[in-house]
């Protein structure tokens, strides 16, 4: 698909070892709108090679349940996870696309990123040699062709949790459904997490706390974690320079490992291969001095949680 570097690090059959068995719950694989590092099969193959169970398809712009489908009939046994993300291109906060996906055996519902209204009202920048996201783009793309999408609102002027958001935290508890929060700021996520504790929702990840339009603190991030919700630690974020390795691991022994969850958000073709990024993150772990079993809860016991491992496809 492109020339791929090759100076990337490689992890040790200790690390990986360590996360035998996890799922990586962010990946962004072809078949996709972007150019990716390598696609569903090959990527499941690869899994299984070096001992992962399986991983949780993210598209910012369509359903993924189908295709995980696909890979599950063609791999039996490997752990393939569909999921939605609530974006403009599935109608935004839409309760009936997140009914069909859960029929249609998605487990994770992302809400809005690309077109949250957080995401658009950013204006903190990356420090200075941060990689962009590739469907930065994607989205000057549709603005310049006049297909610009008002911003997805989850939360309204007071605060409060919106009646469609509300009812598709209904349908994601209905299902026993991961909810994700996406790219909304802090207060919102407050809100939502509250909502859908509520409303009966059992799994709740706060996606990369770290990342550049949202940077939620340390202080709100244990809040969240007392009320139930696991942080995601994301590869990318600190690998692209979006946020320093040693405010990440600080992040992690502040709120705790037990209330983390490790994940790759790996797949573009300028990173290092999908299947190396948490044997990676077990390393770093390991080198800033957390034990292996913590690691070990990060990276395999809360992502098979999140995963829905559980469960019957």
């Amino acid at each position: 698909m492109t020339d791929l570097p090759a100076s990337h690090p490689t992890p040790s059959d200790h690390a990986r070892e360590l996360v035998a068995g996890a799922y990586d719950i962010h990946v962004h694989i072809a078949p996709d709108l972007m150019k990716r590092r390598v696609d569903d099969l090959t990527l499941a193959a690869r899994f299984t090679e070096v001992g992962l169970h399986g991983f949780v398809l993210k598209s910012h712009y369509v359903p993924t349940a189908e295709r995980a489908e696909v890979v599950r009939n063609a791999l039996p046994g490997f752990g393939a996870v569909g999921a939605i993300t609530l974006n403009a291109s599935v109608g935004g906060m839409n309760p009936i696309a997140v009914e069909i996906a859960g029929r249609g055996g998605a487990q994770f519902v992302w809400l809005p990123t690309v077109d949250s209204a957080n995401e658009r009202a950013c204006t903190a920048a990356g420090p200075e040699g941060a990689t962009p996201p590739m469907w930065v783009q994607l989205q000057d793309d549709l603005r310049a062709a006049g297909m610009a999408a008002d911003p997805v609102d989850v939360v309204g002027p007071d605060g409060e949790v919106l009646p469609a958001a509300r009812q598709v935290l209904r349908v994601i508890a209905a299902h026993d459904m991961t909810l994700a929060t996406g790219h909304l700021g802090s207060d919102e996520i407050t809100a939502v997490v509250d909502a859908a504790v509520e409303e009966g929702v059992r799994r709740i990840v706060i996606t990369h706390p770290e990342f550049t339009s949202q940077r939620i603190g340390v202080e709100r991030q244990r809040q969240l974690a007392a009320k139930g919700a696991l942080l995601e630690r994301c590869f990318t974020t600190p690998h692209t320079g979006k946020v320093t390795w040693d405010l990440w691991l600080e992040n992690i022994r502040a709120v705790g490992p037990e209330h983390s969850v490790l994940s790759s958000d790996l797949g573009q073709p300028f990173n290092p291969p999908v299947e190396d990024g948490l044997p990676l993150l077990a390393e770093r772990l390991l080198g800033a001095g957390f034990t292996e079993r913590e690691v070990r809860t990060m990276a395999v016991d809360n992502t098979r949680w999140l995963a829905g491992a559980e469960k019957d496809r």
